[in-house]
């Protein structure tokens, strides 16, 4: 079990755009996400936060994501966004959004990495990208990182329960979904069938 207190599939709207993202986000919502991210390096990424932020806030935790310094996090903290998704391991980085008491998944992909992260004060690793480590890889990584870290695999997770359920009797405690979820300019109808998808995977997964 993971200690997040929602359903643990984050939802990765990379490249959506301010004026699409309040519908989607809403479709989201809708269907029983809570966690909800937008990567810094989508297009006009503050304003489609703080918008988000302020429209959604209480339905659902709206974060931001390939948050890589200091600077960013203190802008998005700003915003009121507690919750944020790195790629790369920045202790400061860490230190501080815990200080801020802001959720964050600190991106990783080999056991140095790991440890720094876990030493710096993080809980939650992003395992990225997990298609290149493959299942055996992610057994591996989590064979020899404290029990009390949550690992969630991100990269190559598709809406797949076959897939799905061996990454969570491995270890993974959630998901990252990026593109089997949403690409750029990505059809609304299309973006509700993924959506739903996933959804009702991990609820035939959790009975």
């Amino acid at each position: 079990m993971t200690t997040l207190k929602h359903c643990p599939l984050v939802a990765i709207l990379r490249g959506i755009s301010t004026h699409d993202a309040e519908k989607f986000v809403q479709y989201l919502i809708d269907v029983g996400f809570y966690y909800i991210e937008v990567p810094l390096n989508s297009p006009n990424a503050f304003e489609t936060i703080e918008l988000l932020y302020k429209k959604f806030d209480g339905k659902c935790c709206i974060g931001a994501g390939t948050v890589t310094n200091v600077e960013q996090l203190n802008k998005v903290i700003k915003l009121g966004v507690r919750f944020i998704v790195t790629p790369n391991v920045n202790p400061e980085v860490i230190k501080l959004a815990n200080k801020f008491d802001c959720l964050i998944f600190v991106g990783v992909m080999t056991p140095s990495e790991a440890f720094l992260a876990i030493n710096s004060g993080a809980k939650l690793l992003k395992i990225f990208p997990a298609e290149l480590l493959g299942e055996n890889g992610f057994k591996a990584l989590l064979s020899v990182l404290p029990k009390e870290i949550e690992c969630f695999p991100v990269g190559g997770i598709k809406a797949n329960k076959e897939q799905m359920s061996r990454y969570i009797s491995i270890g993974a405690k959630g998901f990252g979904l990026g593109n089997s979820l949403y690409s750029e300019g990505m059809l609304f109808d299309s973006f509700k069938e993924n959506a739903s998808r996933f959804q009702e995977i991990w609820q035939e997964i959790r009975e």
